[in-house]
């Protein structure tokens, strides 16, 4: 499987990539800083140096064409909420919108576990500006026609991972996940259609990942 990581110099998609190309996929990096091309083709995958921010659709569709899977793990990185918009909202689903022209399969989309209107931060609240982008892209995902895969981990750590989750989590109860379980999740529902067009909210746990994929039915 060819696979176009987006953010992948981020610490989600450098745990990713390793994982996917000791799986066997042909994996490529998409970075805005050329600087980092030497840490990402340290874990095995092509650097591939673009601005997701200014690239437009038919940049994007020319990026992603021959691609077999997409997984978006860019991110402004807060801060800046003009940036948030046009990444984390619009550049995200420019994104999909090329995936889908550029006959794409599937598109794993990490998101987070707040990313529902059911659970709104205030709207003087910093943090909104990004909960809203990450909704609308995570809605424009669920509309288009691609096996997509929304993963909603709660909130991220730094420490080791051994594989399990919390299936029963949901949006924004306490849980962690460990960035490296993300990332784990993220390889192993690539190769699970099982996990196509569903929102899979989940932290840290003693579920075995194979074993909750293999629940979904």
């Amino acid at each position: 499987m060819r696979t176009t990581i987006f953010g992948g110099h981020g610490k989600v998609a450098l745990l990713l990539a390793p994982l996917l190309v000791e799986a066997g996929h042909e994996v490529r990096s998409v970075i805005r800083n050329p600087d980092h091309v030497a840490d990402v083709e340290a874990t095995g995958a092509t650097a591939v140096v673009s601005s997701v921010e200014d690239a437009d659709l038919a940049d994007l569709t020319d990026l992603l064409r021959g691609s077999d899977a997409v997984v978006w793990s860019a991110g402004a990185g807060g801060g800046d909420p003009k940036r948030t918009d046009a990444v984390d909202r619009d550049a995200a689903i420019r994104s999909m919108d090329a995936a889908v022209a550029a006959g794409v399969a599937r598109y794993v989309m990490v998101s987070f576990s707040g990313a529902s209107t059911d659970h709104l931060v205030a709207e003087d609240d910093p943090f909104r500006r990004y909960q809203d982008a990450k909704i609308a892209a995570d809605e424009h995902l669920r509309g288009t026609d691609l096996g997509w895969t929304i993963l909603g981990p709660g909130a991220l750590t730094t420490e080791p991972s051994d594989g399990k989750v919390n299936p029963a989590a949901t949006s924004r109860d306490g849980d962690e996940s460990p960035r490296e379980l993300v990332a784990q999740v993220a390889a192993a529902v690539l190769a699970d259609e099982r996990a196509a067009r569903r929102t899979l909210v989940f932290g840290k746990g003693d579920v075995p990942i194979a074993d909750w994929l293999g629940s979904l039915g």
